[in-house]
């Protein structure tokens, strides 16, 4: 169980993020007539962070399946991006590996990439419980934000910035641990180049793309720096 043990550790961040997220979304379930057992099936199979506030949304408007699928894609696309990094790692996890592409959230993936396993305990393992435990956590935070919602009425002004809150509470632990800081600084230039020219509802994908091509380009550059006589 040291496997189990160096997870839990690592996803306390997680924790503290994805069951106030889990709780919002929860309650907002519960406020568009869906209980419980909704939030347990939409956290447990659809397991979407900001795509399951939009399917608040969608559900109460009725809106059919190839259209929840099609805004699906669109909202989760940034996922393309950075599920590439591991498509070669997740080879080595035989029956593991479609869980693990299913429950590469944002979060997971930040856990992964800043990862250092220590000597002694096997990889497959720590991997497999870091992404259970995160998804453990959003599905109790959504189902107990619809149970108490039902008995509880609930503010949920300013809720939403735990997920920031999250996000600087990674992006911290990851710059404090890494040596080189360049894909860091690379990837918060696009995304403030992107946003100054296409404004907040445009950005994401561009950066995402810039962000891409370049640390490609300049591994690329290295690993041929690297193989020169």
């Amino acid at each position: 169980m040291k496997e189990f043990r160096f997870a839990l550790r690592r996803t306390v961040p997680v924790l503290c993020g994805y069951v106030f997220l889990g709780l919002a979304f929860g309650l907002l379930l519960q406020q568009a007539g869906f209980g419980p057992v909704w939030a347990l099936g939409i956290s447990t199979l659809v397991y979407a962070g900001s795509m399951q506030f939009v399917l608040v949304d969608l559900l109460k408007a009725g809106v059919g399946l190839l259209s929840c699928a099609l805004m699906t894609l669109s909202v989760n696309s940034r996922h393309i991006f950075y599920g590439v990094s591991f498509v070669e790692k997740f080879r080595q996890f035989g029956a593991a590996r479609p869980y693990l592409i299913f429950s590469l959230t944002d979060e997971t993936y930040s856990l992964l990439c800043s990862l250092k396993i220590p000597a002694g305990l096997r990889e497959k393992p720590v991997y497999l419980w870091i992404a259970l435990l995160d998804q453990l956590w959003w599905v109790s935070g959504s189902v107990l934000g619809a149970a108490l919602g039902q008995i509880i009425p609930f503010d949920l002004t300013g809720i939403d910035f735990a997920m920031t809150a999250l996000f600087v509470t990674i992006f911290t632990e990851q710059w404090l641990t890494a040596k080189d800081h360049f894909p860091a600084l690379f990837g918060l230039g696009c995304g403030a180049a992107a946003l100054l020219l296409l404004g907040p509802d445009r950005f994401l994908i561009p950066a995402l793309a810039a962000a891409a091509a370049g640390l490609w380009l300049r591994q690329s550059r290295t690993t041929r720096e690297e193989a020169a006589p």
